[in-house]
């Protein structure tokens, strides 16, 4: 438990203190977020606003991680260097097309081919990866078996068809994430909230693991839950001390870096915790922003030109309706406050019935 609490102090710490010097280092040189013309009007003010800040993000959740290891001297494990290694992969990527963005002046970064193709190489690592090491019981980081609070034994899949499922689970998330991080701190305090979510989940099932000689009839068939809650922990504390700068008025934003990177956290806990389908209850909010951007494109394509919302994503739309940016940001985060707690007790309740 020291380390998972550790971990959370010092992700917090490193984003809430490391943010204001990335602000003056990006702002010294002039690397602010370029606005589309096509967007809320309002949206023009925050042109010149230092951009990748993910970058600090990831970099706090890592050392997060390696001191609350070095601390404890614990060792790490495959499990949660993998799930590190997606969020930083991806977080890489981002910060690729932040780069482009800032040095071309222009809304669009990387070529869509190159972005997809960079994901793509990503997630198929991680994928392929996270069916080796397995621990002394046999048990690899990911399962071939869709999960929703534990693996479906009827839903067991050959191992090729279980890599393109973990593949689309990570451009899935990456892009929700994406989308969400449209107003002031509304991704960041949500990430938080599901990353924290998670934490629970993970200590849980550490605490009812099939590894112990006691073990339940309901235990749990997870890799290394422990490590993996040092991961959520770090995670968590990450975003809610970058928020102290990211919340309305912005003094800086994560970009395409932060949003990348916390898309592939989403995903990799998902797999590693064998909980894919629950992910879509805790972080509903994410998903919700999702699908408003599917069913404008789909209504648009199918009335040939009317548009469902006014804008999408969602939170756009209330934008133009004219809701405030900072009402629509904490209504979002109630949304998605509820919908972590349904997840966790759903979660829960499982376990108590099936005591």
């Amino acid at each position: 438990m020291r380390s998972i609490l550790l971990a959370g102090a010092i992700g917090m710490l490193g984003t809430l203190l490391g943010t204001r010097y990335a602000i003056r280092f990006l702002v010294d040189r002039g690397y602010g977020q370029f606005i589309r013309d096509d967007g809320p009007t309002s949206h023009h003010t925050k042109r010149g606003t230092p951009t990748m800040g993910g970058i600090v993000i990831i970099i706090s959740v890592l050392l997060a991680y390696a001191i609350a290891h070095l601390v404890t001297w614990s060792e790490p494990t495959a499990t949660s260097l993998l799930a590190l290694g997606l969020f930083t992969g991806l977080g890489l990527v981002g910060l690729a097309d932040d780069w482009i963005k800032i040095s071309k002046a222009r809304s669009l970064g990387l070529h869509a081919w190159a972005k997809f193709s960079l994901q793509a190489l990503v997630a198929v690592s991680f994928a392929v990866l996270s069916f080796q090491f397995p621990d002394s019981r046999g048990l690899t980081p990911a399962s071939a078996a869709i999960s929703f609070l534990r693996d479906i034994p009827w839903a067991t899949l050959p191992v090729w068809a279980a890599v393109i499922w973990i593949v689309f689970l990570v451009a899935a998330w990456s892009n929700a994430a994406n989308l969400t991080d449209g107003l002031d701190g509304l991704a960041t305090g949500a990430a938080a909230m599901v990353f924290a979510a998670y934490g629970f989940v993970n200590i849980w099932q550490y605490n009812q693991s099939c590894a112990w000689a006691d073990a339940g009839p309901q235990c749990y068939e997870v890799s290394n839950p422990h490590d993996l809650a040092v991961v959520s922990l770090a995670l968590a504390g990450a975003c809610f001390g970058f928020l102290w700068w990211n919340a309305s008025p912005a003094k800086i934003f994560m970009g395409d870096t932060g949003s990348l990177a916390l898309g592939g956290a989403l995903a990799a806990m998902s797999v590693l915790t064998r909980t894919e389908l629950l992910m879509p209850v805790i972080a509903g909010l994410f998903v919700i922003i999702t699908a408003s951007v599917v069913l404008q494109v789909g209504w648009f394509k199918l009335t040939k030109g009317r548009r469902l919302f006014k804008m999408a994503p969602l939170q756009h739309h209330f934008e133009l309706l004219g809701w405030a940016e900072v009402t629509i940001t904490i209504r979002f985060w109630i949304i998605c406050g509820l919908c972590a707690a349904t997840g966790l007790g759903l979660f829960y309740a499982e376990w108590v019935v099936g005591q």
